[in-house]
């Protein structure tokens, strides 16, 4: 797998190097940049024809993605390398684009590099342009992109109809009838959508609740509109029942 990296400080490009060949070994640096400028000329060299790079968000002259702009043929995956645990890493993982963060953990770099698609299939650009728009305004919650096992599906948020949890696989459900299986837990969705109206009622199962049809009280299950009968536990009724409560009132106040 041919790589380049993207850093403008030294130590940080050498540890990265040192690390990819430490716990990397099917990952070889090819060439390396420091700024906008010097990136520019790197992607734009018919001979580096990398399959992945490593990006520095921030550079001393300006943002990665000027960069980005001015690559004419962009064939290789992505991971971007930040200090910050900010709104840039919801961006990626609304987009299914890659990262580590500063300092890099080994495993992190590893799991990260495992999921590199280096294929001209890898739909990067549509990707880029979902991160792009979640990065520059992190409140809009519009499209994203779900890396299935099957291939990169782009969907709207509003869309999802249920997740359902396998084990470390979780099942999506769109209200088209799409069913697209993803190698992530449930638990990294109920982070991801927190605040856009999902609630993880059970420990299997994450509802839009834009989609509920009715909730049996008695029996403590949430039909949803494809008629998905889904239990509400136990130890999430309480807060079912608050978040219930809430929705009728702003519902009796329009």
């Amino acid at each position: 797998m041919r790589a380049v990296i993207v850093e403008d400080e030294p130590s940080g490009m050498k540890n990265l190097q040192n690390l990819l060949a430490k716990y990397c070994e099917q990952v070889e640096v090819v060439a390396t940049a420091e700024n906008v400028e010097s990136a520019i000329k790197l992607f734009n060299t018919p001979s580096v024809m990398p399959d992945v790079a490593f990006l520095d968000i921030s550079l001393p002259d300006g943002l990665v993605f000027q960069v980005l702009n001015q690559v004419e043929d962009i064939n290789f995956d992505i991971i971007f390398v930040t200090a910050y645990k900010d709104f840039a890493i919801k961006a990626c993982d609304y987009s299914s684009i890659g990262y580590i963060v500063k300092p890099i953990d080994p495993d992190e770099l590893k799991a990260a590099v495992s999921r590199v698609k280096a294929n001209k299939s890898n739909r990067i650009k549509e990707r880029l342009d979902t991160f792009k728009g979640h990065y520059s305004n992190p409140n809009a919650f519009g499209k994203m992109s779900i890396s299935a096992v099957d291939g990169f599906y782009f969907i709207n948020i509003k869309d999802i109809m249920r997740l359902e949890a396998e084990d470390n696989y979780t099942h999506i459900f769109t209200n088209t009838g799409e069913r697209m299986t993803v190698a992530k837990t449930i638990k990294s969705y109920e982070e991801l959508l927190s605040g856009v109206n999902f609630f993880r009622v059970h420990k299997r199962h994450l509802i839009n609740l834009n989609f509920m049809n009715k909730f049996l009280k008695g029996d403590s299950i949430v039909v949803m509109d494809d008629n998905m009968k889904i239990e509400v536990s136990r130890r999430r009724r309480p807060q079912f029942m608050e978040l219930m409560k809430r929705l009728q009132v702003e519902i009796q106040d329009l």
